[in-house]
């Protein structure tokens, strides 16, 4: 029987960013797949607040050096351009917010850049590896492959998919709907007919309607299409299949004048709305898509998947390392209600489109999920518990790069800090100081500071958890209860 600590079923965004994180925090791990690599772009977009996990997890630069911000849309009917805007206005970065842009990046690649990330930390996916069922204990999971192999780990986590077997095979419930009538479909092409500088849709202004889209891919050669499937008249299904001659003809319909050269992956997709009803079965867990699926509105679904392993990823490792175990029940308590928000988000996104609603394009603050916050609760006391922390230049360091680890991080300020670092100091490396100058210079870098200040209060206690949002926020007193409680005393 092979032996693990951790079992992730499913290399996606959601399996790939939870390996990663539990890697570098030395967590013996094992991921597994049914499938070889993925091909196609699927989810594209990538928000701000992802972009700012993956600067944690070491991977935004190479994204960023071939990503690039969306393109501006542009709608033709009947051969002239009669329509043009922005899903996103255009933001600059700025000391809190360093990430301030959406990020068009074809999922394989966001794919293959974390999945050499996990190799520079000396794990591999396990591809052709088909989960067929799994039993629990108090110990453990015993898991087994299509091939009979059975593996033993203390955890298992389902990142599988909206199909998940792992979901399944733990007997939790997926309740939601499918919308068959509303099919869409997908493919990434390529032709020589258009510029690659903007989102080229054709439809009916009068209506608001799309028949066909290419947006360009940056850092490819290829345009992802899609075409919404009309319903027929007796709501049967009559899908047509997903071929270079089934797009061509997509587009000679709608009087486009693209000749297309060439199709790659190619896919129908059918909306599906569903929520698991709980992401914690004993010793199992489900994250990403495993957990919850979306429609493609707004780009929410691979972000809260990546965000769902981000969460759970530390509290797995920590509770290895010796935490109390209620740290596990937070996982569930935290990012289930954010996952039901940005289900109703992405939905109503959705309804609005197929509405025809004049501003069905535009994204909004909600989109980018810097907003997103776990207040109250287990882990999160004080004014600013639960908090986003954002950005700040600290003299001649970027607070995010203060952050950037598997670690606590402890914000001490002026004279308070030798008492404070003092309770930090009991956790070991599980918990780092650093100390924030106290204004009382000029220049940009001071008033940064002093806004870090404001931002937090004077002579208050600040502890950031390891993904990034406040933890504690107090008197100082409250500091080692807070630490004793969440990491267990020392």
């Amino acid at each position: 029987m092979t032996q693990t600590t951790v079992l992730i079923v499913g290399a996606g965004p959601t399996g790939l960013t939870l390996a990663v994180d539990l890697a570098r925090r030395g967590v013996d791990l094992l991921l597994v797949d049914a499938v070889a690599e993925r091909p196609g772009s699927r989810g594209k977009g990538l928000q701000p607040r992802t972009l700012e996990v993956f600067d944690d997890l070491g991977v935004t630069g190479a994204l960023l050096a071939t990503g690039a911000v969306y393109p501006p849309l542009r709608t033709y009917h009947r051969g002239q351009v009669v329509w043009e805007g922005r899903m996103h206005e255009p933001r600059l970065p700025t000391a809190a917010v360093p990430y301030p842009m959406v990020i068009m990046q074809p999922q394989w690649r966001t794919e293959r850049v974390l999945r050499e990330r996990l190799a520079g930390l000396g794990h591999r996916v396990r591809h052709g590896a088909r989960l067929t069922g799994l039993d629990q204990d108090e110990d453990g999971v015993t898991a087994v492959l299509e091939d009979g192999e059975r593996i033993r780990a203390a955890y298992l986590v389902g990142a599988d998919g909206g199909r998940s077997t792992v979901r399944k095979a733990a007997g939790v419930g997926f309740h939601g709907e499918t919308r068959p009538a509303e099919r869409m479909l997908l493919g990434d092409v390529t032709t020589g007919d258009l510029d690659r500088d903007h989102w080229h849709m054709w439809g009916d202004p009068a209506t608001r309607s799309l028949d066909v889209a290419l947006c360009p891919l940056p850092g490819t050669g290829d345009f992802q299409l899609t075409a919404p499937v009309p319903a027929t008249a007796d709501g049967e299904e009559d899908l047509p299949e997903p071929t270079l001659e089934t797009f061509q003809a997509v587009l000679d319909r709608a009087g486009a004048g693209v000749r297309l050269t060439g199709a790659g992956w190619t896919s129908v997709y059918r909306v599906n709305i569903r929520m698991a009803e709980r992401f914690r079965a004993g010793r199992v867990f489900l994250a990403g898509d495993a957990a919850h699926v979306h429609s493609p509105a707004g780009g929410q679904g691979l972000n809260t998947g990546v965000q769902d392993a981000y969460n759970l990823g530390w509290k797995l490792a920590a509770v290895l390392a010796g935490a109390p175990g209620r740290l596990l029940a937070t996982y569930e308590e935290e990012r289930l209600p954010v996952a039901a928000s940005v289900l109703g988000l992405s939905t109503a996104l959705h309804e609005k489109g197929t509405k025809g609603d004049p501003d069905a394009h535009v994204r909004d603050e909600e989109t980018r999920q810097l907003l997103l916050a776990y207040p109250g609760g287990f882990l999160c006391e004080g004014p600013r518990g639960g908090e986003r922390v954002p950005d700040a230049v600290l003299g001649r360091v970027r607070l995010f790069d203060v952050l950037r680890g598997p670690h606590f991080t402890l914000l001490t300020f002026g004279d308070a800090a030798p008492d404070q670092a003092g309770a930090a100091a009991l956790h070991g490396s599980a918990v780092r100081a650093f100390t924030v100058a106290l204004p009382g210079r000029t220049g940009d870098l001071v008033d940064v500071e002093e806004r870090l200040h404001e931002h937090f209060g004077a002579g208050t206690a600040v502890l950031v958890r390891p993904d990034g949002y406040v933890g504690y926020h107090g008197a100082p007193g409250g500091l080692e209860p807070y630490l004793s409680r969440v990491l267990g005393p020392r």
